[in-house]
């Protein structure tokens, strides 16, 4: 991790950079933020990708594709350049964890963590098999050792990238050392290829090397594909446990191995199970989770709220220093410096991810289109200081509510109906109001709150929006309406509203707000 460059941007997306944590395949990956506070990791699409003919359609359409798969698992974006935008971009929720290929560097994990990572996986790939589509580049870079569970990462937008490079060079997709033979010889892969990565990945958790490479020795990538195509892997320190698993798992015949759903089911008999990885996690691992946990909640509150591209000082005589020639040091500068200095060659780049953020409510801009309300594609320009006229108005929708909810840990509601009355505002004004009404099922009590809203900040095609009053819409009912909400609200057609499902706005809100 590292302090951001003179050459980088004040933000991205009207996201804020506040540190740079790697430089990948992609691109640079920087540390950021949303309104509500939660780190996210953004990565830049490199220039070379982005000229490359219907790179950018491919891009679009794998993360799309990424989105069908759901589990604990695996993750979503959150956010991704529109189209035609320069440079690309993709917000990921950043996840404070070693991948595999970093922490095995320092020590190889033990039998019962191996077991356990391996069940967790073959979850991960289960969901996304059973979604019709194939991961395509599972290696020791692409899992996250999460303190809940592993991570796989990097689902679908590796592969537009590399669909790219196989376009241009003819080379393989996928990478050397954990592909299938089937993708170093024509190129094709499926679910028996993701089997089969999964097994060299659990080689190398377990030996620190992966099946088909050699203590103490540097290779090119063709001698690489050669071994995989041609010779036997190499099972030496794996557990007696796993050998014959992982050897059915490493066929050069993609039909001689088993499914994931078959793999999964041995490793339950052989005592790996889902659910019990937080358990068996390494006492070293816990402290580098926590001290990476730590380093991130530091860095994402001491941004505090995000400041707009204008107001971020870019040029070499305005940026903070510490020797005396400008302002001093931002709060997050001392510490960065203090976090290399006690971690020196620890870089964090590759542990981002991209997750559903689960917490319903914050309505929450998904900027998938790069047109307008007018149907045009704007290009970049400062953030702008005031609510459109074009958004004054009122909107209206009604959610389903949580007719299925368990009464216990969330309502059963019915008919979830939400009224945002606006006007034009600068920033810091209040902008409007927003009256949400919703029957509990069973009582009839009003479980709904009426909140003004005051304009905080503003976005290409969305705004960000603060609850500074909040009471129940039912002044009778005993319901607890606390202010400091946030909502972001983007507008998708002249007369459409689109509502997201992160933070504070509860479940069985409406998706979409119409004008009335």
């Amino acid at each position: 991790m590292e302090l951001l460059d003179v050459s980088d941007p004040g933000a991205i997306g009207g996201y804020p950079l506040l540190a740079r944590l790697g430089e990948g395949g992609m691109g640079q990956v920087y540390l950021s933020r949303t309104v509500a506070g939660r780190p996210l990791a953004l990565k830049t699409v490199r220039a070379e990708f982005g000229r490359e003919p219907g790179f950018e359609q491919r891009f679009a359409r794998e993360i799309r594709n990424s989105d069908r798969v759901r589990s604990p698992w695996t993750t979503a974006v959150v956010d991704y350049s529109p189209v035609g935008q320069r440079p690309q971009w993709l917000a990921t929720e950043y996840v404070a964890a070693p991948s595999l290929a970093e922490w095995v560097q320092h020590g190889r994990l033990p039998e019962r963590s191996v077991l356990a990572l391996a069940a967790e996986l073959c979850g991960a790939l289960g969901a996304v098999h059973g979604a019709g589509l194939a991961h395509r580049d599972v290696k020791p870079s692409n899992v996250l050792l999460g303190r809940r569970s592993p991570l796989l990462i990097d689902f679908g937008i590796a592969r537009a990238m590399e669909d790219s490079r196989h376009t241009r060079t003819g080379g393989v997709i996928g990478s050397p050392g954990y592909l299938a033979p089937e993708q170093a010889g024509a190129g094709g892969s499926g679910a028996p290829g993701d089997v089969f990565s999964l097994a060299a990945v659990l080689v190398y958790a377990a030996t620190g090397l992966g099946p088909f490479s050699h203590p103490d020795e540097e290779v090119s990538a063709a001698v690489l594909l050669y071994r995989i195509v041609h010779e036997e892997p190499n099972l030496d320190g794996v557990p007696a446990v796993l050998v014959s698993l992982l050897r059915s798992c490493l066929a050069k015949d993609p039909r001689k191995r088993p499914t994931v759903a078959a793999v999964g089911a041995l490793l339950e008999r052989l005592g790996g199970r889902t659910g019990t990885w937080p358990q068996l996690l390494p006492e070293a691992l816990e402290r580098d989770l926590a001290m990476r946990e730590e380093e991130a909640h530091a860095l994402v509150s001491a941004a505090g709220q995000p400041l707009p591209v204008a107001a971020v000082p870019r040029k070499p005589e305005d940026r903070p220093t510490s020797d005396g020639a400008g302002t001093a040091d931002p709060p997050t500068a001392g510490f960065l410096r203090r976090w290399r200095s006690g971690r020196t060659g620890w870089a964090v780049a590759g542990t981002a991810t991209a997750a559903l953020i689960a917490a319903a409510g914050m309505l929450v801009v998904q900027h998938l289109s790069g047109n307008d309300a007018s149907g045009e594609t704007p290009s970049p320009s400062p953030t702008v200081a005031s609510l459109p006229a074009s958004w004054a108005g009122t909107w209206v929708r009604a959610g389903p509510g949580t007719p299925t909810a368990d009464g216990v840990t969330q309502a059963r509601t019915d008919r979830f109906g939400v009224t945002l009355t606006l006007h034009p505002a600068l920033r810091g004004e209040l902008a409007g109001k927003q009256v949400s009404k919703v029957t509990e099922v069973g009582t009839g009590r009003e479980l709904g709150c009426t909140e003004a809203l005051q304009l905080r900040e503003v976005r290409r095609a969305s705004m960000v929006f603060e609850a500074v009053t909040s009471h129940p819409t039912d002044q009778s009912a005993a319901v607890s309406c606390p202010k400091g909400n946030i909502y972001v609200v983007t507008m998708t057609g002249h007369d459409t509203l689109g509502l997201g499902d992160e933070g504070a706005q509860s479940a069985g809100a409406p998706s979409t707000l119409t004008r009335r």
